[in-house]
């Protein structure tokens, strides 16, 4: 957390120029930092704290100093917080006539949202047990945007664990210090970069997501830091404070509800592997054609698809598709993934198997606007069935693996005797 200071009064009123003023003040502040360091140590963090702090000073001084003049007009940006590009969004006229057409329908969902939840998420398990159906219904429809946050830490299991553990967070991250913090600043930049809280160079977003990210890496030491981590930090972060977002990391990747999925950031990436082995049967079972083309053009999962494990879909795609996406994907778990990669190529079939080596590359890492409405595609990917098969491919893999692992051992011991 970083560290935060009142101004101190000045003690005597001596003949100094306003600019030396600023100078002393920042000197004093830069000075009780150091002291705080010496006590509480993480260095990092308060590093680039007041580093913020004396920039962001001497920025204030700088216009100040300089004559009345206009003031530039902010760049304008979605309704998520993303500035709008010059020439326009692709995706923009789909969620500009979503949200003009349905905006009394949204009101009643929050309604019967609230209700549903409780206050403060009070009635939630009690719902949930009662009506199950009605619950996953509703979700697949998309969680009400002012409460997303909170339902999220609710179908996630994070609330229980930020409740069972209180202060672990801000003992991580004061007390506790990370091999992954200057990997940690070199990629902080790169998470959603035309977002406006993450914008500005140790800005609060920039240092709120750093915080998260360090933390984890030091609570999980195993998995420390990979980059992929920054977004989905990120993301949870738009929605939520620093340790309700940590907690949130913590019950993904360890479990709280659903399968881990600490393997996607292990060191060989073990269970990005497996996912890409059974995306590859799956897309090769429900589009054979395709499938076909693909091993044609040579074409496999990793070349397009790791990104989407990784991040789950927060990386590249559309925010309000990602946003229900991962709705569905905390309440179910990961096989939303391969339902809605499996959608987007059932959906571009009859473009993409004409597509040689080149071009397919591009088309599947940029697909069309429409492929990209929720309310398309997201009905598609709900209606594919995958549960059954993944256990079995999940099988079929780990038998595969340790074959070749026994395979190694034994012309390496046949090669050391």
């Amino acid at each position: 957390m970083f560290c935060q200071f009142q101004q101190p009064r000045p003690i005597v009123h001596l003949l100094i120029t306003p600019k030396s003023q600023i100078l002393i003040v920042y000197v004093i502040k830069l000075w009780l930092v150091g002291q705080y360091v010496k006590q509480n140590g993480s260095y990092i963090v308060c590093l680039l704290g007041c580093y913020s702090l004396l920039m962001s000073g001497m920025e204030k001084r700088r216009i100040d100093d300089c004559e009345p003049g206009p003031v530039p007009s902010p760049r304008p940006v979605d309704r998520f917080g993303f500035v709008k590009q010059e020439h326009g969004s692709p995706y923009e006229g789909v969620i500009k006539s979503r949200s003009a057409i349905q905006f009394e329908r949204e009101e009643r969902k929050v309604r019967k949202w609230r209700k549903m939840i409780g206050v403060g998420g009070s009635d939630w398990k009690h719902y949930v047990r009662r009506k199950p159906h009605v619950v996953k219904r509703r979700i697949r429809k998309g969680i009400p945007d002012c409460l997303r946050g909170l339902v999220w830490q609710l179908i996630s299991g994070s609330r229980d664990l930020l409740l069972m553990n209180p202060g672990v967070y801000e003992q991580l991250l004061i007390y506790e210090t990370s091999t992954s913090e200057l990997d940690i600043i070199r990629d902080i930049s790169r998470t959603f970069p035309s977002h406006v809280f993450f914008q500005q160079r140790h800005g609060p977003g920039q240092r709120s997501l750093y915080n998260v990210l360090k933390a984890y890496s030091v609570y999980d030491r195993d998995v420390g830091y990979v980059q992929g981590m920054g977004f989905l930090a990120g993301l949870l972060l738009l929605y939520m404070s620093e340790e309700d977002a940590f907690w949130l990391m913590v019950a993904l990747l360890k479990g709280a509800v659903h399968a881990p999925m600490e393997g996607l950031y292990q060191v060989g990436l073990p269970l990005v592997q497996q996912y890409l082995f059974q995306f590859d049967h799956l897309v090769k079972e429900h589009l054979p054609k395709l499938g076909e083309h693909f091993t044609k053009e040579m074409i496999n999962p990793s070349m397009y698809a790791s990104q989407w494990f990784i991040t789950v879909f927060s990386y590249s795609f559309p925010f309000h598709l990602a946003l229900r996406i991962w709705d569905v994907f905390l309440f179910e778990g990961v096989k939303i993934v391969f339902k809605v990669g499996l959608a987007l190529l059932t959906y571009c079939h009859d473009d993409l198997i004409k597509l040689p080596f080149e071009k397919l590359i591009h088309a599947l890492r940029n697909f069309p606007e429409d492929a990209m409405d929720p309310d398309k595609l997201l009905p598609v990917a709900y209606s594919i069935k995958v549960s059954k098969r993944l256990e079995e491919l999940k099988s079929l893999y780990e038998k595969q693996n340790k074959k070749v692992v026994q395979s190694a051992e034994t012309n390496g011991g046949c090669y050391n005797a």
